[in-house]
């Protein structure tokens, strides 16, 4: 006789939970958000079961291996059977991270989360080992509009975008990678983002300018219309200008704060022509003592904040611009010191170190598993 697809009733021989051990996860009044923190060597993963009816999911475990769990996972693998089970979910905004997951793992995870009305998803922490399934026919995972990956190291190397990117269903606007190893993507596998609008590939110090170039796929990226580079090591406005026009992108906004910026362009390098689009450039906490050349002749909006400017600008260095910001300049407060000089002696702000918490894949998976029990 065929068993009715009920997490509930697949949970419950799993709760043992032990007195003595802290409760790992909180719920709000609301039941809203569900937070749960397996830091345990034995954690009990039942106790995600909390999050069932949460809207905002995070989970964050003890950097577990989840091998054990791909044997089983992998017996159930046509997530049709269990749609309407997974569309009663609630969630919405979802983070895991912090363990070391096959990426065939992985896949089946998105392919069930392809009948959910998850909308944001957070990766962070997490090694994920293995090869990748060959990729469905068409789309097969969550209608995802924000992807976020922080922290993530693929075994994959540079392919691993487009070895995700099958698992996703078309429609991503927003797309955040920050700590990668790899941001050479192999540009001739990835597909175009149609909708993605927002590229945030922000606290990558390593990134440069070259790197910029092969991550930025040539007119992979039609709708990009902001597109934020925070701490990733570039040198001069010109040559992202230049790696723009090389990628054929077109960005209404770009932010290259917090990058140790020369204010003189190398004499050799030849002009660049910045996307008439180009319409707000952020030049923030970039340890400029002078205004850069090569900027973009009109802007909406120029942030020429916080920098080491020793005097007001004056208007022939400045593009054409409707609103200028100079606050936390020298000049505007002659007594005060240099910005950050603390904490930052060229204007780059260090990426931010993993974090120590771990995210329990695991215990997201707790939740589905009651997708996979059952045929």
């Amino acid at each position: 006789m065929e068993r009715a697809p009920c997490l509930l009733l697949l949970l419950v021989p799993l709760l043992r939970v032990s007195a003595a051990t802290p409760e790992p996860c909180e719920v709000d009044d609301e039941d809203v958000r569900c937070a749960c923190n397996f830091s345990g060597s034995q954690p009990e993963w039942s106790e995600a079961f909390q999050c069932i009816g949460s809207v905002e999911v995070e989970i964050r475990g003890g950097g577990h291996s989840l091998e054990p769990f791909l044997k089983s996972a992998e017996g159930y693998a046509d997530p049709r059977k269990y749609a309407d089970t997974v569309k009663a979910l609630r969630v919405r905004r979802l983070t895991v991270g912090a363990a070391r997951v096959p990426a065939r793992l992985l896949i089946g995870v998105l392919r069930v989360l392809g009948y959910s009305r998850l909308k944001e998803l957070t990766l962070e922490d997490l090694e994920v080992t293995g090869t990748t399934p060959p990729p469905p026919l068409e789309a097969a995972g969550p209608a995802l509009t924000t992807l976020r990956l922080r922290n993530v190291s693929w075994t994959a190397g540079g392919s691993w975008l487009a070895e995700l990117q099958p698992w996703l269903k078309p429609g991503l606007k927003v797309l955040n990678v920050a700590d990668a190893q790899s941001l050479v993507f192999s540009c001739e596998q990835v597909r175009t983002f149609p909708a993605l609008t927002t590229l945030d590939l922000s606290d990558n110090p390593g990134l440069g300018e070259r790197g910029l170039t092969a991550a930025l796929c040539p007119h992979k990226f039609p709708a990009l219309q902001n597109l934020a580079l925070r701490n990733t090591g570039m040198q001069t406005p010109r040559a992202v200008c230049a790696a723009l026009a090389a990628a054929g992108v077109q960005p209404h906004r770009l932010d290259l704060s917090r990058n140790s910026l020369s204010a003189t362009a190398n004499p050799s390098a030849a002009g660049c022509i910045w996307p008439s689009t180009l319409n707000s450039l952020n030049l923030s906490f970039a340890g400029l003592q002078q205004v850069p050349k090569g900027l973009p002749a009109k802007l909406s909006v120029l942030d020429l904040s916080y920098n080491r400017l020793n005097r007001e600008p004056r208007p022939e260095e400045l593009p054409q611009v409707d609103n200028l910001t100079l606050d936390g300049n020298p000049f505007l407060v002659p007594e005060a010191p240099k910005p950050q000089e603390h904490s930052m002696n060229s204007g780059v702000v260090p990426a931010r170190a993993p974090s120590p918490l771990s995210v329990g894949m695991s215990g997201t998976l707790v939740l589905l598993q009651g997708v996979w029990a059952f045929a």
